[in-house]
């Protein structure tokens, strides 16, 4: 009797000490049109997330981009989003709009933006494009809200100094440029569609950028933005790192997201990242997530990961 006890307390302390298996979790995240960086980066996050945690599943949403994304995840459509630099700091700021009450879940990477011009053109500087048809992506998309402070912060109104042209989808940009109907493409972000698209054409690519004393004038103006270097070889053709502005993008969740799921997600990412992400989440590690996010703005559960880990004390 006593050891039919035993063997039954056995199986119960073992019972216990059993994993309890994760439930199932439905998550929409927001993504922007198709044709351009971040559906690129959804599907990838999306990927990555599964083979470390089968359990969080995410539907990739397409939206308009980054200000339609911000508007879904207060309404509560949307769980998380990704959002560009720009449109997170006029959002948290309260820059045009009520401060916007969402949370960081993740950095993405930093963009730096510029132009990008078929390598057959005339234009070598961002002077040289004054007067032409310009694409500066699709109107949702927070590329075109970094072209507006680049400009601004050198003197142009991308409005009156050039012929703006807003496209319905990101992806329609580079056949524009390739067929001349535009003179460049505005965007950013090592392996950008776009520019790769363009890069890897017949016609060839070139990249125009601010130069150094443009850089200075466009941060002394917009301190938010940053220095942000395209690294060589980010796109066919491009032999030298390309020095520019821009800023952190970052997956964003909705003000009431549930501290475990978040939990959750931040390991699982954190996983991903020892075990060897995809090529699109390189950057999205994170000590650049401690280091790139708005003071305060850590989600609490991804701030209790971060502790739980020892990523922060």
């Amino acid at each position: 009797m006593a050891a039919h006890r035993r063997l039954i307390l056995g199986a119960a302390l073992a019972l216990a000490a059993a994993p309890a298996k994760a439930q199932a979790v439905k998550i929409r995240l927001g993504t922007a049109t198709p044709g351009g960086g971040f559906p690129v980066y959804g599907a990838a996050f999306v990927e990555g997330v599964r083979r470390v945690d089968p359990t969080l599943e995410i539907e990739a949403v397409n939206t308009k981009g980054s200000t339609e994304n911000v508007p879904l995840l207060e309404a509560g459509k949307l769980d998380i989003a990704l959002v560009q630099g720009e449109v997170v700091h006029e959002s948290l700021s309260g820059i045009g709009r009520p401060p916007a009450d969402l949370k960081v879940l993740t950095a993405m990477y930093p963009t730096a933006g510029m132009f990008v011009v078929r390598a057959d053109s005339p234009y070598r500087t961002i002077a040289d494009l004054k007067g032409q048809p310009i694409a500066w992506g699709a109107q949702g998309s927070g590329l075109v809200i970094l072209g507006r402070y680049a400009m601004d912060g050198l003197g142009f109104d991308p409005a009156r100094d050039f012929v703006p042209v807003y496209l319905e989808r990101a992806g329609d940009g580079p056949a524009m440029v390739l067929d001349g109907r535009v003179a460049a493409l505005w965007g950013g972000g090592t392996g950008w569609p776009g520019f790769a698209t363009v890069a890897k054409s017949e016609k060839g690519a070139r990249f125009i950028a601010p130069d150094a004393d443009g850089i200075r004038r466009i941060l002394a103006k917009h301190p938010f933005l940053k220095p942000v270097t395209q690294p060589a070889g980010s796109f066919p053709g491009q032999a030298e790192p390309i020095p520019s502005v821009g800023s952190w993008s970052f997956v964003l969740t909705r003000p009431d997201l549930d501290d475990a799921v978040a939990w959750r997600l931040a390991k699982a990412l954190h996983e991903l990242e020892r075990l060897g992400p995809p090529p699109q989440l390189a950057e999205t590690t994170a000590q650049n997530t401690v280091a790139a996010a708005p003071a305060g703005r850590l989600h609490p559960g991804v701030a209790r990961y971060f502790k739980e880990a020892g990523i922060v004390r």
